[in-house]
């Protein structure tokens, strides 16, 4: 007995478990969501098929890393230092924790070993990192491939800016031992991933209000 299995879908993926063989004079055609699938039976007899799809990846990082999801937008910020160390990370897409990981080592390899003649910008999936470097510290905003890359550099140096006027001379202890602060004052500056407030001298008066506070 001679079955010809003919896929004719190119983005079909699954198992095809053999069920049972009845005696049919037309043949049994099974249509899955993603293929069309034709048995041809030269006896007769139809065979009945089951299309079970495979696990995907999963859906929220791939829409995360999808540039036409949310065109200009900041993906994330990373912190690190030359040993790879991340001392900030903000993350303005759903992104699960091992992927986290993953995107945090990727782009300290990407950064620290790319050679300074270079520009500060480079493409990173399908995205692109802007970045700056500061004594030891790395400063890394990923963004969209069609995205200014000059606007994110002096972004970057604002950020900066006004880091070492709040702390008084900022220095990487600073970031580790006030780390919640260094986050207030990202969320001042950058609210969902979109650029929020470009006055430093705004941002140093609201982060004034908050210590009054405390």
């Amino acid at each position: 007995m001679h079955f010809t299995l003919k896929l004719t879908h190119a983005r079909a993926v699954g198992v095809l478990v053999w069920l049972e063989r009845k005696p049919r004079h037309h043949f049994s055609t099974v249509n899955p969501p993603t293929a069309h699938l034709h048995i041809a039976n030269p006896t007769n007899q139809a065979t009945q098929i089951r299309f079970i799809p495979l696990p995907s990846s999963n859906p929220a990082n791939s829409q995360a890393w999808s540039s036409s999801s949310s065109p200009s937008m900041i993906r994330f910020i990373l912190l690190q230092n030359r040993q790879g160390k991340t001392r900030l990370a903000k993350y303005y897409v759903p992104l699960e924790d091992s992927e986290k990981h993953k995107v945090e080592y990727e782009v300290h390899r990407l950064v620290v070993n790319r050679d300074p003649k270079f520009t500060n910008f480079v493409e990173f999936r399908t995205h692109k990192v802007i970045y700056r470097r500061y004594a030891g510290l790395f400063f890394s905003i990923c963004v969209d491939i069609t995205d200014n890359e000059l606007v994110y550099l002096e972004c970057i140096h604002l950020f900066v800016e006004i880091l070492d006027h709040f702390f008084s001379n900022v220095c990487e202890l600073d970031l580790v031992f006030n780390f919640h602060k260094v986050y207030l004052i990202l969320d001042e500056f950058i609210l969902a991933g979109e650029l929020q407030e470009t006055s430093k001298k705004a941002i140093i008066e609201r982060m004034g209000e908050l210590e009054k506070l405390d």
